[in-house]
């Protein structure tokens, strides 16, 4: 069926234009973005093949779908859309939102509480943003966090390692993110400052997001502190932003 998405893909940029008002509205806040007209194509098919419903009486405007789309086009501007095959839904929230929980635990008890989240990445399923926290904060940026998770997951699981492509090395990925995840985790337990939001300590999987929200937003820094994983995030996302 792939030649009839590709037919579908087509039609849609042959019949449709990005609104340059619209992008400018949308963006013009977004500096890290690339003035790239591929970015704007592959937004406009993001759209057409995502759907956008909005939380808590939340009205999704057309700026607000553009601005999501374009932040979460970013990671897959040299990959394509396939990247994000499976799922259609994306929720957006005024602000934070809970998520209710539940675990049993080794004596076979059940604990449940509730997850105060900004976004959440569901697997197979919807991604879930606030729009409080995509639209506001400096360096870190849920949009990319959230959908660096839906790429971690096409391998079965967010574990901080992403299908590599061909030519890449895993035990070259491994030894970079490894080395980093267990510095940047004693520097939190000794409560050093860690330049990246803490909560990338939680799990490998979570350093890798916060890391791909570094490497779009702040390039050179991520390169300077962190050169061995800039690396392999450079070849995963096939960009080198720091130029």
């Amino acid at each position: 069926m792939g030649w009839l998405t590709d037919w579908r893909r087509k039609r849609v940029l042959s019949r449709h234009r990005m609104d340059d008002a619209l992008w400018k509205a949308a963006t013009g806040g977004l500096k890290f973005l690339p003035a790239s007209e591929k970015l704007k194509s592959l937004v406009l098919l993001f759209l057409a093949e995502k759907e956008f419903s909005g939380a808590h009486g939340m009205e999704v405007t057309d700026a607000m779908r553009v601005s999501i789309a374009a932040q979460a086009c970013l990671p897959i501007l040299e990959l394509g859309l396939d990247w994000y095959a499976g799922w259609t839904g994306i929720v957006v929230y005024p602000g934070d939102f809970r998520v209710r929980r539940a675990e049993l635990d080794e004596h076979g008890v059940m604990h449940e509480w509730d997850d105060e989240l900004a976004g959440e990445a569901m697997p197979g399923g919807p991604v879930v943003l606030s729009w409080d926290a995509a639209a506001n904060d400096p360096y870190i940026n849920v949009v990319i966090h959230e959908f660096a998770h839906k790429l971690d997951m096409l391998n079965g699981a967010a574990n901080g390692m992403p299908p590599l492509h061909a030519g890449m090395d895993r035990r070259a990925w491994k030894a970079a993110f490894d080395d980093a995840y267990q510095g940047f985790c004693d520097a939190v337990e000794r409560s050093q400052d860690t330049w990246l939001d803490p909560y990338a300590a939680e799990h490998p999987a979570e350093f890798f997001a916060v890391i791909s929200e570094a490497f779009f937003e702040a390039p050179r820094e991520t390169r300077r502190r962190y050169p061995a994983v800039y690396d392999q995030l450079r070849l995963f996302y096939r960009q080198d932003p720091a130029i």
